[in-house]
């Protein structure tokens, strides 16, 4: 074999070598999600939603690599079932609360890997403009099922006018132990609180009743902050515990919190559902 023959065939071999260790060795690290799908579950009907998550899906491909696939669902069982069954990856539709009460009665080991939104509940009045006109002996309506009812109480606390025992999940009006107005608060059917506006000085109502009732969310006196009381009503990115440290997941959540997405929100629900993944609204 001739020396010319020789130095090609030990050329080849060389930048044949040279190539398997930059496929192998070269390829940056932000690139090694490429390629991926993840499949997300989420609830099924919201237009607002789905324009969200086209924004995500955009940034996670293009940030990423990531494609999104969704599978949507009009019951609220199935996401965390799916989830579980590994029908899908991560799902999107509930918040802390809904999760931990599904997991206690499934045995679902599913956790929260990053906040999305909140759809803050909020206190109306047809008779005062600002929370501090209340006066003495006024009546406050509240929903009247033990996680509503809770909330609304939360609420009235953030809003100054009643105090609350400490280290409390699930409050009652029994666990008020300040009232320096001495409001009553009275407690009707979720769907009653609004319908009862003409009634009572104030009301604290849930956002889909308060659309029912042709509320302007707008209008209201006091909204639902997000702190360490309101935190369980936060939406979130799930996904089963064992999958929860996967770097392209935790791409998926870091696709979906951006000011993009921020900005996105604003525009489809206008302040009726605010980001919540950090205090900068």
């Amino acid at each position: 074999m001739s020396k010319t023959k020789n130095w090609l065939i030990g050329g080849a071999a060389i930048i044949a070598i040279g190539a398997i260790g930059y496929l192998s060795f070269g390829k940056p690290a932000s690139n090694q999600t490429d390629g991926k799908v993840v499949k997300v579950g989420i609830m099924s009907g919201s237009k607002q939603d789905m324009s969200i998550w086209d924004s995500v899906s955009k940034t996670a491909k293009d940030k990423y690599g990531i494609t999104l696939k969704f599978k949507q669902f009009s019951d609220y069982n199935q996401p965390n079932k799916a989830l579980s069954d590994g029908e899908v990856d991560i799902n999107a539709f509930q918040h802390y609360a809904f999760l931990d009460a599904s997991n206690k009665a499934t045995g679902n080991k599913i956790v929260a890997i990053g906040d999305t939104v909140i759809s803050p509940i909020r206190l109306y009045s047809n008779t005062y403009q600002k929370v501090s006109d209340f006066k003495a002996g006024d009546t406050i309506a509240v929903p009247n099922d033990a996680t509503n009812e809770s909330r609304s109480l939360y609420v009235l606390k953030a809003a100054g006018l009643i105090d609350l025992k400490a280290g409390l999940k699930t409050a009652t009006v029994k666990d008020i132990t300040k009232n320096p107005k001495s409001l009553k608060i009275k407690e009707l059917a979720a769907d009653q609180t609004a319908r009862t506006l003409s009634d009572v000085q104030g009301a604290v109502v849930n956002g889909t009743y308060a659309d029912t009732a042709g509320l302007d969310y707008k209008k209201a006196i006091f909204v639902e902050p997000i702190n360490k009381d309101s935190h369980q009503w936060v939406n979130i990115i799930a996904a089963n515990d064992k999958d929860k440290d996967k770097q392209v997941l935790k791409n998926v959540v870091k696709a979906y919190q951006t000011q993009t997405t921020k900005d996105v929100i604003k525009k489809v629900y206008d302040g009726a559902e605010l980001p919540a993944w950090d205090s900068k609204q």
